[in-house]
């Protein structure tokens, strides 16, 4: 049987979310509230700002024809000692591209994917509670009006 190769070993670096304070300060300054009664905030549900700066070799994570943050790999294979070929993809302007990396260029990309990959699940959990809220608040609503009948169950 081959010899599997991973991208990253597990249990390294790269698993551990990465801190990206300028996306966090940015994420702050944007929030407006959806709902006061409900406190849903929203954060990636507004228009995207253009960061100015342009992407270094090593933020992979950053498109070089937009500046979206939101670059993900498209598929991935050893090149050569610690060495990865990599097919990169954005999202929001369909810049496609890709090169040959080092395994620190690469764990610095698979930190900005967990990293974006929690703030989507941090959103996913604001908006399942908001939703649920709703729901409840309606069934309460029904109950209150007597339009639950014991039909519905």
């Amino acid at each position: 049987m081959p010899e599997v190769q991973h991208l990253k070993l597990l249990g390294s670096f790269a698993d551990r979310a990465g801190e990206v304070p300028e996306r966090e300060k940015e994420k702050r300054k944007r929030r407006i509230q959806l709902s006061p009664e409900l406190g849903v905030e929203a954060s990636v549900f507004e228009p995207r700002i253009a960061t100015p700066t342009e992407r270094r070799r090593d933020a992979l994570h950053i498109c070089p024809a937009c500046s979206s943050e939101l670059v993900y790999p498209t598929d991935w294979a050893p090149a050569r000692e610690r060495r990865w070929r990599v097919a990169l993809r954005c999202p929001e302007c369909e810049w496609r591209g890709g090169g040959i990396y080092t395994q620190d260029v690469v764990d610095r990309l698979d930190e900005a994917l967990d990293h974006g990959t929690e703030l989507m699940l941090e959103d996913l959990s604001i908006l399942a509670r908001a939703n649920m809220e709703e729901q409840v608040s309606q069934f309460v609503d029904a109950l209150y009006a007597d339009l639950i009948l014991p039909e519905d169950f």
